[in-house]
């Protein structure tokens, strides 16, 4: 499969589509061979893109699942269409990475793996911080110990949908709330270098998208692996720009993410110098700045697929994910602690 160009079908044309397209139109390997949207005019947007050369666009997907030309597909679409349109394409025989988060409940989540494992096509998940050059340093960093033992790990989703409720609204449905549509986005990224949390309490309120049916800003706390504490904040209502700011908590240092491509390091070895204790002032260490690196996430699908090797980004993965933040939604509800449930699957 080394020579192999593979034909992509991208569900979906609007922004984020759209970048994954341009991510398809680069890759030596792949072909952006198929296009599909509901609007016709975001189709027009595809195919102004440089370089597309689109074989078949489409306002209906179900028109490309017996294209035997189509490799795989990558799912772009309203997060409450996913488990839909995902397992159609596994069992028409095509491959499929599936933008976050997977789905909006454990159930949909299960039902996309139940069909993964019985055509054998590989599924993977958007969890697209995993290809960010900025987070892979740091989980490498954690990883080889330069911090010592982890203790505190925060990460906050921070974007304003008043300028972005997406084509026809689409991110103002009472099913989809911010922690799950964004703030998976942090939960995947601490639970990347953390391990999977096993408790969760959360507290939400409502009160900048008033008009919306989900509250709008959810503070979460986390019990991790080896009695790490986590905290994930995520606010859609929020007047600021966009940030994932991220710090990591050692017993030697402290890593700090506040902006794409620039970290902080402190080190310390645990001595006190006159009663204090001694560390370095921050070590700035640029990094490659790649917010969303959907070009990353179509490499390491296709090297997976060329190579035979298992999903990069597991459907288990995306499920995993999608447990933690339906948990904290539910703590916010009930204002009690919720034991997370993983799939087993």
């Amino acid at each position: 499969m080394e020579d192999k160009i593979f034909n992509i079908a991208v569900i979906g044309s609007a922004g984020m589509a759209r970048r994954h397209m341009k991510g398809v139109i680069a890759n030596p390997k792949a072909r952006l061979y198929a296009v599909c949207d509901i609007h016709p005019e975001q189709i027009e947007k595809a195919k102004a893109l440089p370089g597309a050369d689109i074989a078949v666009t489409t306002t209906d997907y179900r028109t490309l699942l017996d294209d035997p030309k189509i490799d795989a597909a990558i799912i772009v679409t309203p997060d409450q269409t996913h488990v839909e349109i995902t397992c159609a394409f596994l069992r028409a025989g095509k491959h499929v990475m599936c933008e976050k988060p997977m789905a909006l409940s454990i159930a949909e989540c299960e039902e996309m793996m139940r069909v993964e494992k019985e055509t054998g096509k590989m599924l993977m998940i958007g969890q697209v911080c995993r290809c960010n050059p900025t987070c892979k340093v740091m989980k490498k960093m954690v990883d080889d110990g330069m911090i010592g033992d982890l203790y505190f790990v925060e990460s906050e989703y921070a974007h304003s949908y008043t300028i972005h409720p997406g084509v026809d609204n689409w991110r103002i449905t009472p099913e989809r709330n911010g922690f799950i549509g964004g703030g998976c986005h942090a939960v995947d990224l601490l639970r990347w270098i953390a391990g999977n949390p096993t408790e969760v309490s959360a507290y939400s309120n409502h009160k900048c998208l008033t008009d919306w049916p989900a509250d709008d800003c959810t503070v979460s706390i986390m019990k991790f692996p080896n009695g790490v504490i986590g905290k994930v904040f995520a606010s859609i209502g929020c007047v600021r720009d966009y940030t994932m700011r991220t710090v990591l908590y050692g017993t030697k240092g402290t890593i700090i993410k506040e902006r794409e491509g620039l970290l902080k390091l402190y080190k310390g070895d645990g001595k006190k110098i006159n009663g204090n204790l001694d560390f370095t002032y921050p070590i700035e260490i640029p990094v490659e700045s790649k917010s969303h690196n959907v070009a990353g996430e179509l490499e390491i699908f296709l090297d997976a697929l060329i190579n035979g090797k298992k999903s990069p980004i597991t459907s288990l993965d995306g499920a995993s994910t999608v447990a933690v933040c339906n948990a904290a939604i539910e703590s916010a509800k009930t204002g009690k602690p919720v034991q997370i449930k993983y799939p087993e699957m």
